[in-house]
């Protein structure tokens, strides 16, 4: 899928667990995990919107388009 979801990368910058963040934004941890291993089909704004309060970041540092070909070799 060429939208990569880097919610793991925001959490290492902002030090904080996946358990913290779930907590935060009111999802389950099993929801979360889904979002960073980039299995996720769909991310509802107001889902977004609160990572990004969360982690104080814009949705284009959770969120990056890579192209069909590059990102078999991100793998």
């Amino acid at each position: 899928m060429p939208i990569i979801v880097n919610v793991d990368v925001m959490l290492a910058k902002r030090k904080m667990s996946s358990t913290e963040l779930a907590e935060k934004i009111g999802i389950t941890t099993a929801n979360l995990s889904i979002l960073k291993t980039n299995k996720a089909k769909a991310i509802r704004f107001s889902t977004l919107e609160e990572i990004c309060k969360a982690l104080n970041c814009q949705p284009a540092d959770i969120l990056e388009y890579v192209p069909e070909k590059d990102a078999a070799l991100k793998k």
